[in-house]
């Protein structure tokens, strides 16, 4: 028997079908039907209605920004449905974190290191590109993405290491989950709990956890933490250049959400230690053009920005990346 309930529904479902069959009234609502298409979402005749000016918007931000000379470009990608306070909320960290308040052990001695470095292509040393989905643990990606990187250049073995072990069971040390931490304090974390677990035994939720941390099931121990000095970008390229990839946070404005290519750069983003939003991590360096940039592996997917990845600009502390860097030095 046919309850109203149910008959709303299908009469829900078939508008929403006759929406997405008929003509495109107009160019947004083209571009609209095809990412919906591109990106398998699916929205209610209603979710659609409030969908499609944020994302006509954003399209609109997008052809502005690349019609002018910037040295990075915009696109369309997975979050273009969603205005940036939305995406902040899911996505970004909301509870503040303080670079400044981490332990300081710096390695900064000099010396030299080489003109442009991508740990990708010297070996097996990096995993590829994950996705936080709807969470604010990019945090622990940029944990797990170093220390599996440390481990394997100092070893051979690349392995995945468990992000859900440190949303659940990092809070003591001033972590909160998807609400947002910090790497060098996730290292101190697995450095004083005697290890993290691999991917497979304590598979990724994107959700707030009870901690079922097993000891015996360690892949890796850390013998100490190393953060490099504040603001000394200097350091950072040592570090990446001569020893291994390097967790860094920084402040996401706007228009980072959508970007596609090139080397990012901002006028409106902060650089002081309160304001970082996202954690990430460093895999090389180089210059192109003249401009030096930072090579960054993201936490949002393979299909957001190059491949998961993005270029920022070097030697400006750009938003706040030189604030609270870190690395783990692992006990192999």
């Amino acid at each position: 028997m046919e309850t109203p309930g149910l008959r709303l529904l299908l009469l829900g479902s078939l508008a929403v079908l006759s929406v997405a069959l008929e003509q495109p009234g107009d160019e947004d609502q083209f571009h609209f039907k095809t990412w919906i298409l591109q990106h398998e979402k699916q929205y209610s005749l209603q979710e659609y209605l409030q969908r499609l000016p944020v994302f006509a918007a954003n399209r609109k931000r997008v052809e502005q920004h690349n019609a002018e000379k910037h040295s990075f470009r915009l696109g369309l990608n997975q979050f273009s449905d969603l205005t940036f306070e939305e995406f902040k909320k899911v996505h970004l960290w909301s509870e503040p974190q303080n670079c400044s308040a981490t332990r300081e052990l710096s390695l900064h001695k000099g010396g030299s290191y080489p003109d442009s470095i991508d740990w990708r292509k010297k070996g097996n040393y990096v995993t590829p590109v994950k996705n936080q989905g709807p969470c604010g643990s990019c945090w622990t990606f940029s944990t797990t993405g170093c220390l599996e990187s440390a481990v394997a250049i100092a070893t051979g073995k690349l392995m995945s290491l468990s992000e859900q072990q440190l949303v659940d069971c990092a809070q003591a040390f001033n972590n909160h989950g998807c609400s947002g931490g910090l790497p060098s304090q996730a290292f101190e974390y697995i450095r004083y709990n005697r290890g993290i677990m691999p991917e497979e035994e304590y598979p990724y939720k994107a959700e707030n956890g009870t901690c079922h941390f097993q000891p015996e099931k360690a892949a890796v121990l850390v013998k100490d933490v190393v953060n490099i000095t504040m603001n000394d970008e200097l350091g950072i390229v040592q570090a990446v250049g001569n020893v291994n990839p390097v967790s860094i946070a920084f402040q996401v404005t706007s228009d980072f959400m959508l970007y596609k290519d090139g080397v990012y750069k901002s006028a409106t983003c902060d650089k002081t230690p309160d304001k970082v939003n996202h954690a990430v991590l460093v895999v090389g360096y180089a210059q192109e053009g003249g401009l030096p940039y930072w090579i960054v592996k993201n936490s949002w997917g393979p299909h957001w920005g190059m491949d998961g990845y993005f270029n920022i600009e070097r030697g400006s502390n750009m938003c706040g990346l030189a604030t609270c860097a870190s690395y783990p030095i692992p006990q192999v």
